[in-house]
């Protein structure tokens, strides 16, 4: 459901977020649900502001009951470095309120009930974005560390699938938690959607990939140069198989070798895309012709 529309991003709040709002209603302690309402949106803004910042566009973002998801440009996910910059700032800025909130209660301006329920939410949507699972904040730091290894599909589809383990863990704790009478149905709930919303990242992860090498040409006719690395392949293996392992920010240079290790062709990153585009991903490298 769409909210408002704030410096240009439209806020969206998801149905779960909703929900939780309904429990902390029905439960009669309302304040309490508004308080980390503000708390989530507080700490998504900070990814706005500082992507804004950094040049990346942002469409939308969308409110979750553990944070929120910003729909921002692709270049995004394209620059590791600048992933990691604006995933941390959203636990940086719940780390700053709760800060602000222990210089009021060192001022005496400290209300008792809601006082320690600020600090206690801020602390908790910060360390639960810090663990290493998409689409939490902590994953896409993750995702960004792999990425310059593995390339950003992998990456995403390893940090996606522990976002789903980790939700399974939650759901277990909250099962338990609630067997034990410690804690409420919210942490469930709040586990399932992270289940969710780790799938669907996982979906996405073919589309980032495509996005990465169309991308790619544009890094490099924007910059005037890129880092290279050059990768030697036998001449059975398949144009898909060696993209996957392209690297972000970084521009590969193929040599295709036959059984013996004689060198068939010299090939760029540029022309493995082309001849994709033009027969598909089980193309052998042994196809590829030197320019």
């Amino acid at each position: 459901m769409k909210f408002l529309r704030l410096m240009g991003t439209d806020i969206y709040l998801n149905p779960f977020f909703l929900a939780l709002l309904a429990l902390f209603f029905v439960a009669g302690v309302l304040v309490k649900g508004l308080i980390a309402f503000a708390i989530v949106f507080i700490h998504e803004f900070a990814h706005v502001a500082v992507a804004r910042k950094l040049g990346i566009t942002v469409s939308q973002v969308e409110l979750l009951p553990f944070g929120g998801v910003a729909r921002m440009g692709q270049e995004l996910s394209l620059d590791p470095g600048t992933e990691i910059r604006v995933a941390v700032a959203g636990p940086a800025a719940n780390f700053i309120m709760i800060l602000f909130a222990i210089a009021l209660k060192n001022h005496n301006l400290w209300d008792s009930n809601l006082g320690p329920f600020f600090i206690q939410c801020n602390l908790l949507v910060a360390c639960f974005n810090l663990l290493p699972a998409l689409p939490l904040d902590g994953g896409r730091v993750y995702r960004a560390f792999l990425a310059r290894k593995k390339g950003l599909s992998e990456a995403t589809r390893i940090a996606a699938a522990q976002g789903q383990k980790w939700a399974v863990f939650l759901i277990l704790c909250g099962f338990l938690g609630i067997y034990l009478g410690v804690t409420g149905v919210d942490v469930s709930l709040t586990a399932l959607f992270l289940f969710y919303a780790a799938g669907r990242e996982k979906n996405r992860a073919p589309y980032l990939f495509i996005n990465h090498l169309v991308r790619k040409k544009d890094e490099l006719e924007e910059d005037g140069l890129l880092p290279a690395r050059v990768m030697v392949v036998l001449e059975h293996v398949t144009l898909g198989k060696i993209v996957r392992s392209f690297l972000p920010q970084k521009y590969h240079l193929v040599m295709v070798v036959d059984s013996i290790g004689q060198v068939k062709a010299r090939v760029t990153e540029s022309e493995i895309v082309e001849k994709i585009l033009e027969g598909g991903m089980d193309v052998p490298a042994g196809q590829m012709k030197e320019s």
